[in-house]
């Protein structure tokens, strides 16, 4: 495990080469001079790419007076403007886009080092292009090299890039020289015996899958109790414990469609027909799998949702389908896409979704499926529920084409959402915090994670930032008591590349925060999602910020429709939005919080008490100037004892809820929850300026 301390001082290290190319501006002019990425400074080199190796680029063509172009999108999301909300047109952007003569200055001089195209954008942005490594290294003067880092393998040039000849003055950015793989962030609670899902139940009779839904419970947590420990048949270990249970009657956690409605305060707007019906909804993913349609509607029958069919669900795939048709089951992608379909129905079972399914998972196809998006118009609402990569490993030809892509979005009325990411601070502390690409863009929203309790001291719902630290109390096969660690939270920190946008300018620092809003994260208190694996349907409970996302893109939906026209980009609007408008995500009450788990543990070692303050240590980080380090910097969370996760007599556990790394909620903006959650018809007439919705649409 690497520690917190040696990622930032390998953080700043990469800070200090890229700083001679960070940008304080949104949107780049040129081809950066200096774009080798900061990762190169602090991963490992495998080696040079296989000169042979196939691969796609997007290059990107700078604009004509693009200071103007940025200033004119900036005015489209001010309320004070006179063009407010007048989306731009192709023939808009057309004033923009470089000249017939560039784009065929570029075109051919791709075409002249060995480039086949792939496609064009009309307007004349872009350019995809296919060729092989070697091809890329000469037209681009570099090399391309594999890189390891914390496990993850991506493809970096080590040599400033600049395309040859004079077309070289012509190009703003370049995707595909920079590789990495799109992540999906989705998480899961698991049995700490096998490290597999453990809320994952086989459907294949009509009693199992209504089995599988009466098991489900979103209210988890039982009032405080003493509770006691002991191994059968042997005088010690005895643990004795005090607080919450969760739960301890053997239930699933885990939210319904219904009950997801219903804590987003859409019930009533739903039954009314502010259901996204007239709207759709776009979920860019990778591969696609085969029984995706099935699985949405095994779920949808289960729980009194809509069928999917034709007239509401689609799949497409802008680069041809995946060779493997089996690439999504086999990388991974089914449950995310499963999850993103799923939840996104419930929240607006009225939209159409369409699924749009790269044939690869990395960068450069993901942002192929971005543009395909805008030039077909498929959607005004886009959830991605993956990260790219961390920003620290990341260059400016990354960035920028990824932004580039992102603004003629926002100028079209788009609005894209992304996930913040399941990893805290992974590790950087705070401010920098686990800041990912392209989540990061102005021109993107970023939505981070929420925990969504029940009140076990009373009535009603707790609702904290998505963070958990699980502690082993007693393990019969691992003698090493009140051994911690961190599990998962929503990501978030400022940028360290993009300076903070207009609509952010009353946050803390002058770089562009995030996340921007949020949604149920926790797989504590995930949601049930039906994902087929050989052969059988299986019913699941999936969390991370792959499932704020598609809520949040959802009521985002919903909002248009209420609105009777795109809104365009969201964060900006939630930027803006008064108290009452939106739930302000803020630490559980004092109340709740004092009667956290307590207790004592006696084996063959001793005795050991603790509280939950103390709880929650890094004995692997252990630092010896400063003591065991905390595995969270939340002063107010919630810890409860979760006993005999396996059966009796099996392993007691203790769960906190609420603590993410070094990020921390606070009353207004934070970086876990951003501005906060959605809350239904408030949330609607904030964003929209409407006190009743736009008139509903006859079918």
């Amino acid at each position: 495990m690497i520690s917190r301390k040696s990622q930032l001082r390998a953080f700043l290290a990469a800070f200090a080469l890229s700083a001679l190319y960070l940008s304080a501006s949104q949107g780049a002019i040129a081809l950066p001079e200096h774009n080798v990425p900061g990762g190169v400074a602090i991963a490992s080199d495998q080696g040079r790419v296989d000169a042979g190796k196939e691969l796609n680029l997007t290059v990107l063509l700078k604009l004509h007076n693009a200071a103007e172009f940025d200033k004119v999108v900036e005015d489209l999301y001010d309320p004070a403007s006179s063009t407010y909300h007048q989306w731009l047109t192709p023939s808009d952007i057309e004033r923009y886009a470089p000249t017939a003569s560039e784009f065929e200055t570029v075109k051919s001089e791709l075409i002249k080092q060995g480039f086949t195209v792939v496609s064009a954008d009309p307007s004349r942005i872009s350019i995809r292009v296919h060729g092989t490594a070697a091809t890329a290294e000469k037209a681009f003067q570099t090399e391309l090299h594999n890189f390891s880092y914390n496990g993850r393998i991506f493809q970096a040039h080590v040599r400033d890039a600049q395309l040859t000849g004079t077309a070289g003055a012509l190009v703003d950015s370049v995707s595909g020289l920079e590789r990495h793989a799109s992540q999906p962030q989705l998480s899961y609670v698991l049995n700490p015996k096998t490290g597999k899902p453990l809320f994952h139940k086989e459907l294949n009779t009509k009693n199992s899958l209504s089995g599988f839904a009466s098991s489900l419970t979103d209210t988890p947590l039982t009032a405080p109790a003493p509770y006691t420990f002991t191994d059968s048949g042997s005088a010690l270990p005895v643990g004795k414990y005090d607080g919450t249970q969760y739960l301890a009657d053997g239930l699933t956690g885990g939210f319904t469609p219904a009950q997801l409605e219903a804590h987003y305060g859409l019930t009533s707007l739903i039954g009314k027909g502010y259901n996204g019906a007239g709207e759709t909804i776009a979920l860019v993913e990778a591969y696609g799998y085969p029984t995706a349609e099935a699985d949405a509607n095994t779920a949808a029958k289960l729980f009194g949702l809509p069928a999917l069919t034709s007239k509401n669900f689609s799949v497409i795939y802008p680069e041809g389908k995946p060779v493997n048709p089996n690439a999504g089951i086999l990388s991974g992608w089914d449950g995310e896409i499963a999850l993103d379909i799923q939840s996104a129905h419930a929240i607006a079972p009225g939209a159409n979704i369409v699924v749009v399914a790269s044939a690869g998972q990395d960068n450069e196809d993901q942002i192929a499926s971005l543009q395909y998006v805008i030039t077909n118009k498929v959607a005004h609402t886009v959830s991605s529920s993956w990260e790219n990569d961390a920003e620290i490993l990341a260059g400016p030809l990354e960035e920028e084409a990824f932004n580039s892509v992102l603004k003629l979005g926002a100028a079209a009325g788009i609005s894209f959402q992304f996930s913040s990411g399941d990893g805290g601070d992974q590790g950087l502390g705070t401010p920098v915090g686990a800041v990912s690409i392209p989540s990061n863009s102005p021109y993107a929203t970023a939505v981070g994670g929420t925990t969504v309790l029940n009140n076990p001291y009373g009535t009603g719902q707790i609702v904290t930032g998505w963070g958990n630290n699980n502690v082993y109390l007693y393990d019969f096969e691992v003698q090493d008591p009140l051994e911690g660690y961190f599990f998962g939270g929503a990501g978030g920190g400022q940028s360290q590349y993009y300076a903070k946008p207009s609509w952010q300018k009353a946050l803390p620092g002058s770089w562009r925060q995030v996340p921007d809003v949020s949604a149920l994260a926790d797989p504590y208190t995930g949601f049930a999602v039906v994902v087929t694996e050989s052969g059988k349907q299986y019913g699941n409970v999936i969390g991370g910020t792959s499932l704020a996302s598609p809520i949040f893109t959802a009521t985002w939906a919903i909002a248009d429709q209420f609105n009777g026209k795109p809104l365009g980009d969201a964060a900006p609007a939630v930027s803006r939005l008064k108290s009452g408008e939106i739930t302000d995500v803020v630490p559980p009450p004092a109340s709740v919080s004092k009667s956290n788990l307590t207790g004592s543990l006696k084996d063959s070692h001793g005795t050991t008490t603790f509280t939950a303050k103390t709880l929650y240590t890094d004995a692997e980080n252990l630092d010896a100037s400063s003591g065991n380090l905390s595995l969270y910097s939340q002063t107010g969370f919630l810890s409860t004892i979760w006993p005999n996760i396996l059966g009796p007599d099996s392993l007691d556990y203790a769960v906190s809820f609420g603590t993410d790394s070094s990020l921390t909620v606070t009353e207004g903006w934070d970086n876990v929850t951003g501005w906060g959650e959605p809350n239904g018809l408030p949330f609607l007439q904030g964003v929209t300026g409407k006190t009743t919705g736009a008139p509903l649409k006859k079918e």
